[in-house]
């Protein structure tokens, strides 16, 4: 699981809590809650891309939370991910974790490089040489 940073600026999304680290490394914690809506993933992918500005960032992302997700929020997010994404990387302590993630990037293969971790060190360590 991702440690969240003393004296970090920290955004909530609803579905996650995300911040950057010192490398800029956009870190994000999956929360466990009610399934969202097409309409709320549109909102939230508009306003990460505000925060974001008009560039492709690495994702180190714990996964241990996820909540399955419908096919048609599957299919907006494979297109919308490799507008902003160079990398992601995630992490999981939960088998289902693991399994949610793998399904989404084996179903959409994706244009940019993604990997699972056991651990953040390992996953931040991955993600440095696509900075």
């Amino acid at each position: 699981m991702l440690t969240i940073p003393k004296n970090t600026k920290i955004k909530d999304w609803g579905t996650s809590t995300t911040w950057f680290d010192e490398d800029g490394i956009l870190c994000s914690i999956s929360k466990k809650g009610a399934p969202h809506t097409l309409e709320d993933t549109k909102k939230r992918f508009d306003e990460f891309k505000k925060v974001i500005g008009n560039k492709k960032i690495c994702m180190l992302v714990d996964v241990t939370n996820t909540n399955e997700s419908t096919r048609e929020i599957r299919n907006y997010a494979a297109e919308e991910l490799p507008k902003i994404v160079k990398a992601i990387a995630m992490v999981s302590t939960s088998a289902v974790g693991k399994m949610l993630a793998n399904l989404f990037f084996t179903l959409k293969t994706q244009p940019y490089p993604t990997k699972m971790f056991n651990n953040e060190k390992d996953a931040k360590k991955w993600l440095q040489q696509f900075l």
